[in-house]
């Protein structure tokens, strides 16, 4: 994995925490959340505070989040809004955080130049005992405060005020003073300084989980579903869905989805365009297939793919052929044979259609295609991490080299190419080529890496 790390294709963005009073604070609300501190002097955090260094040292990669339903979060700047979710167990939970972040930029600001901000995203289920309880989370309230009270201090001394000025004797309740005082020496002028924080709720409606292997929830359609990555041990009754599918029914995926209206052609969309989106494809699948041969990649140009193209071409699967021949007709002018979901290509010719979904589609769709590196990287890293743990050196060389050197120089221009222009899909900057201003985490802050997801 380090090669990713190096790369800035992994642990990018995550913002440096290295300065004593940054640490103290943040072992302040480690502590005050988990009753737990680090010794280490510096590491790094995501969006919501969890650092991988202090994971490692707790031996606890969920000190955050425990039961994976209920995240919580330590903010020590409004920096933190560009950062990544990592161990992400729902694909809606950075968009809220950094959601948040933004509506209440002014006062977490200001909040946190005196203490830490820490806080939850609560909703109603605490555990998740099986499937049923996912489908009992439909809104996601957002909780937060310093580790001082600061904000619920301010709301006392607010309520206060409110008393003497309104109050016929107001003036002349001493202890009524007193009280006033002693809390404006807590929270500072509230008057030029308010220090609240507006509290959210947000819907959470159509979602991904990592939970029992991994679940696409749809309920926001006319035609509900769960969709599972993996075998899921429960009656297709107990869930309030019409369809229960799994991905190794990729017939019923593909209807499903053509029928939902949730992904449209490529080729219909882009028309000639999609030759070259479509060619690109075609060579990471022999990629794939000249690597598990074991072929050395290293170096590997454009007149050596058509040369392992034609070595391997029996090794080739399916999907490569009838791929092949959607190119073949595109460059001809001749009439293009639409793909029966049962295609071995099917989902190769698709992407998400325009709608608030989309990067949940295009999540799916990237589970369906995993030779497609790219758009596994793009749209499901957590997918991609585990896929590139059991590729061969070669080609764990290769999609590193090729992320790094072409996705990651313009990112925006190739998720627009791929998937239609998105309004906000770059939820962050772009990220320079790897060079010296890499930390030992991937991109250093100023040089921002995405995150899809979320997603997204």
């Amino acid at each position: 994995m380090m090669r990713l790390v190096k790369n800035g294709l992994m642990y990018g963005n995550l913002v440096e925490v290295s300065s004593p009073s940054l640490v103290g604070r943040y072992n302040r609300a480690l502590e005050h959340l988990t009753g737990k501190r680090t010794s280490l002097e510096e590491f790094h955090i995501d969006i919501s505070g969890f650092s991988p260094e202090i994971g490692d040292e707790l031996d606890d990669p969920l000190y955050l989040n425990p039961n994976g339903c209920n995240r919580q979060f330590i903010f020590l700047s409004v920096a933190q809004r560009s950062a990544p979710l990592l161990n992400a167990h729902f694909s809606t939970s950075r968009s809220i955080l950094k959601r948040f972040i933004e509506a209440n930029e002014d006062q977490l600001f200001a909040l946190s130049i005196r203490d830490a901000v820490v806080g939850e995203l609560l909703n109603s289920v605490f555990s998740i005992d099986s499937p049923r309880d996912l489908f009992d989370i439909r809104r996601i309230e957002v909780e937060a405060d310093t580790v001082g009270a600061h904000v619920e201090a301010s709301e006392d001394l607010s309520h206060r005020i409110d008393r003497f000025l309104n109050e016929p004797d107001g003036w002349w309740d001493d202890v009524l003073i007193a009280e006033m005082v002693e809390l404006a020496r807590h929270t500072g002028d509230i008057v030029r300084t308010p220090l609240s924080l507006h509290s959210h709720s947000f819907e959470q409606g159509n979602f991904y989980t990592s939970h029992y292997g991994g679940l696409y929830v749809l309920r926001d359609v006319k035609q509900t579903a769960c969709i599972s990555a993996a075998a899921l041990d429960t009656d297709p009754g107990d869930l309030p869905v019409d369809q229960l599918l799994s991905l190794d029914d990729r017939e019923a995926v593909a209807v499903y989805l053509l029928k939902s209206g949730l992904i449209e052609s490529i080729v219909d969309v882009m028309k000639a365009d999609a030759a070259p989106v479509l060619k690109q494809k075609l060579d990471f699948i022999v990629i794939d297939t000249a690597a598990n041969q074991g072929e050395n990649l290293s170096g590997i140009k454009r007149h050596d793919l058509r040369s392992l193209k034609r070595k391997y071409r029996r090794d080739l699967p399916d999907a490569y052929h009838a791929l092949e021949e959607t190119v073949r007709q595109l460059s001809s002018g001749s009439r293009i044979r639409r793909p029966a979901p049962d295609d071995p290509a099917f989902f190769y010719l698709f992407r998400s259609a325009n709608h608030r979904d989309k990067p949940l589609v295009n999540m799916l769709l990237a589970e369906l295609t995993p030779l497609d590196f790219r758009q596994l990287f793009i749209c499901h890293k957590d997918a991609f991490y585990r896929h590139y743990n059991t590729w061969t050196d070669a080609k764990r060389t290769y999609a590193a080299r090729f992320l790094a050197e072409e996705y990651m120089l313009d990112k925006v221009g190739t998720r627009e190419e791929l998937f239609g222009p998105e309004p906000d899909m770059s939820e962050d900057a772009e990220v320079s080529r790897p060079d010296d201003r890499m930390g030992p985490w991937g991109a250093r802050p100023e040089f921002e890496d995405d995150e899809w997801d979320d997603e997204r």
